[in-house]
């Protein structure tokens, strides 16, 4: 895949690529991977990463492990990180502990501040929100993707109050984006679909 800044193996991207799709995903699917991976390529072109494999490779493992509502997907996602790349790539010179570090970031992404993150991580977790700054029809996409994973989870009204509480979290934040970077060209619109969704 054009869009990976290392060479890894046939059977590790399929193994990858399988494990998003079990349970069956809406959203947080191999689609999902693919567009992170499409901002990484952008950031490349623009501010430029410090660690631009161990960034890719925690794209490609921060959703690997996925139940809709659980609390240990980051670290059991980290954990098949590290099992993946000692046996896939060995000898590659991968700091594994930091793609580890940034994938259980994600857990905490609403209750982060920016000076507490470096310009990898802030671009990282900033790459995941973009799509809360998509285009009308995606965002909307990606809305009914979190509640077709939901479904059967959690009852419809309580979805509906969770997911309604988190966005209006996020809109009411002074930044949604902890890096200029996407803060500048995705703040705007993030802001009427969130503004749109929580009316």
């Amino acid at each position: 895949m054009d869009l990976i800044p290392l060479t890894l193996p046939p059977g590790q991207l399929a193994e990858i690529e399988a494990a998003h799709r079990q349970p069956p995903r809406a959203y947080h699917n191999f689609g999902h991977v693919q567009a992170l991976l499409r901002h990484h390529r952008e950031v490349a072109a623009g501010p430029g990463w410090r660690q631009p494999r161990e960034v890719a490779l925690a794209m490609l493992y921060h959703d690997a492990v996925y139940e809709a509502g659980r609390g240990d997907n980051e670290l059991r996602s980290a954990r098949m990180a590290r099992t993946a790349i000692a046996h896939w790539l060995p000898g590659a010179g991968v700091d594994v502990d930091r793609v580890a570090a940034l994938i259980e970031l994600t857990a905490r992404h609403g209750r982060l501040r920016g000076d507490e993150l470096d310009a990898d991580a802030a671009l990282f977790l900033d790459s995941d929100m973009a799509i809360l700054g998509a285009p009308d029809a995606v965002f909307d996409a990606y809305d009914r993707g979190i509640a077709e994973e939901y479904r059967g989870t959690l009852p419809g009204f309580l979805f509906r109050r969770n997911r309604r509480r988190f966005l209006k979290g996020v809109l009411a934040q002074p930044r949604i984006f902890f890096s200029d970077f996407f803060h500048v060209r995705y703040d705007a619109q993030a802001r009427a679909n969130l503004r749109r969704i929580t009316a």
